[in-house]
């Protein structure tokens, strides 16, 4: 991608995640309130993720999980039938809504709404162990959506992981403002068929 296209990618992240922000208050209030209920720590919840350059950053999403999901300090997967989810939490996590605050990683900087979806880095040491050019990734802003959230499902296992770098490599090479299109508006319409990518 060139200049120009970089510059035109970052605009459109700027433009449609403050429009994305501003139009879905009332959701994010509805589901914060609800949230509020079941939980006495905050709502929303910060973990850290590596971002482009290798930086580290805090991503956003709403708290679905219990006070201490990781009571040993050991990281750990979440399952797509993890008992620390409550029902209204799982189904958040099943159609992607508990991400829903990762628009002001976008409007920040962070992330951009296409790109490889950044990991902890606990689990990029397992992922660079099998694969060391997970290391490219690290040239673009990481994404809330990618090729490889649509086709290779929720990533709980390492195989997977990897499968999803390959794809993401894959992206790095052929990016496009054309290619960054498809992939949001199938994003959308999966989503809004309710497929749980």
């Amino acid at each position: 991608m060139n200049v120009l296209g970089r510059a035109v990618k970052r605009w459109f992240d700027v433009v449609v995640s403050l429009c994305g922000l501003i139009a879905l208050s009332p959701a994010f209030l509805y589901i914060y309130l609800r949230l509020r209920r079941q939980t006495d720590d905050t709502v929303i919840f910060r973990q850290e993720r590596i971002g482009m350059g290798g930086r580290p950053f805090n991503i956003l999403k709403f708290r679905t999980m219990n006070f201490d999901p990781e009571p040993d300090g050991v990281p750990q997967l979440a399952e797509k039938s993890d008992q620390r989810l409550t029902p209204f939490c799982r189904y958040l996590r099943e159609h992607h809504l508990d991400e829903l605050p990762q628009l002001w990683n976008v409007l920040v900087g962070d992330m951009s709404f296409v790109g490889p979806r950044p990991e902890r880095q606990y689990f990029i040491r397992q992922i660079m162990q099998e694969n060391p050019d997970y290391q490219y990734l690290y040239r673009i802003r990481p994404g809330v959506t990618s090729m490889a959230t649509i086709y290779n499902g929720y990533t709980d296992t390492l195989e997977k992981m990897l499968i999803r770098l390959q794809m993401d490599l894959e992206y790095l090479q052929h990016r496009s403002l054309w290619l960054d299109l498809r992939i949001m508006l199938t994003t959308v319409r999966l989503i809004g068929y309710g497929k749980k990518i």
